[in-house]
């Protein structure tokens, strides 16, 4: 079984890289951006610098863009032309615990803490021990309705494995300012899945290469990159298991007025989306920008 990490960075290699390109049974691909030092090197690993992007495809890389976290796009199609069959997606600053990516929940049947549930979506962080907080692009409308009673144990077989981050969690820039937490996430929590659509991050998650063609990262929608990539592959029948925490995730310095502003549109549309990819996943391109839609399209050309 192939298995490759992607990630993206704009930092020398840090202690999560060198964890990460330690672990012979996985391949490690970076991809650089045009603020990546010039002398970035690795191992044993795959650096992928700008240049070699732009020859890879100029017009996917012109759609993108350049400074921003989407380039990792790049990883994934990497990661599709080494035949992968696991593909991890992490972030520089997520240090991997002894042990991760060992027990992996994909492709075979797993029993979860299975949340049944009439609303449109699910927020996977209030079904941990830290109730008062909220995963990142959940709809901030729901909040009060969340609901927690319809817990079952279910046995399903999942696509996406995403896992939870020890420290300081993937919230929003709202919640993060309000309760400026440091997370230790009870294990018996997990695995944890919902009968709703759910927001997953792209910072220490695990895909199934049946969903890499579906699943992009869309630049331009500040970060909701990954969140709306997760409820656009949901709804096209993706199923997604939380698990424990295997990173520890030491967060590289942030404006949270600029991340809050970032996150605006998801603010403004998560509660529509979530109520219409259901029935409907190519809805979630009439929130997208032209710039968007056109990198997607692009990007799905490699799978073709």
């Amino acid at each position: 079984m192939k298995k490759v990490i992607v990630t993206t960075t704009i930092n020398p290699p840090t202690e999560a890289i060198h964890k990460f390109e330690a672990m012979t049974d996985w391949e490690l691909v970076v991809i650089g951006d045009l603020k990546t030092p010039k002398d970035y090197k690795l191992q044993r690993g795959i650096y992928v610098p700008p240049e070699t992007q732009e020859k890879y495809d100029k017009a996917l890389s012109d759609a993108i863009g350049w400074n921003c976290i989407q380039r990792r796009n790049f990883g994934l199609l990497w990661a599709n032309d080494l035949k992968a069959d696991i593909i991890a997606v992490v972030d520089d600053d997520n240090i991997p615990y002894q042990g991760w990516g060992t027990n992996l929940l994909l492709g075979s049947e797993t029993e979860v803490n299975y949340y049944q549930t009439a609303q449109a979506a699910f927020d996977p962080v209030g079904a941990t021990n830290y109730k008062h907080l909220w995963h990142r692009g959940f709809p901030l409308q729901m909040l009060p309705k969340r609901d927690y009673s319809g817990k079952t144990k279910k046995k399903m077989t999942a696509d996406v494995q995403a896992d939870f981050w020890n420290g300081d969690p993937d919230i929003d820039a709202i919640c993060r300012m309000e309760h400026a937490p440091d997370c230790k996430f009870d294990e018996a929590c997990f695995p944890i899945a919902s009968s709703a659509l759910s927001p997953f991050n792209s910072q220490n998650t695990f895909l199934s290469k049946r969903i890499l063609k579906d699943y992009f990262l869309f630049p331009h929608v500040g970060r909701m990159d990954d969140i709306w990539a997760s409820y656009y592959v949901e709804a096209k029948g993706c199923k997604v298991i939380y698990g424990k925490a295997s990173v520890f995730q030491a967060r590289n310095v942030h404006d949270l007025v600029k991340d809050m502003k970032m996150e605006y549109m998801g603010y403004e549309n998560n509660l529509k989306i979530v109520n219409e990819l259901p029935s409907n996943p190519e809805a979630i391109m009439n929130y997208l920008p032209e710039r968007s839609k056109e990198a997607f399209v692009l990007y799905q050309k490699h799978f073709n």
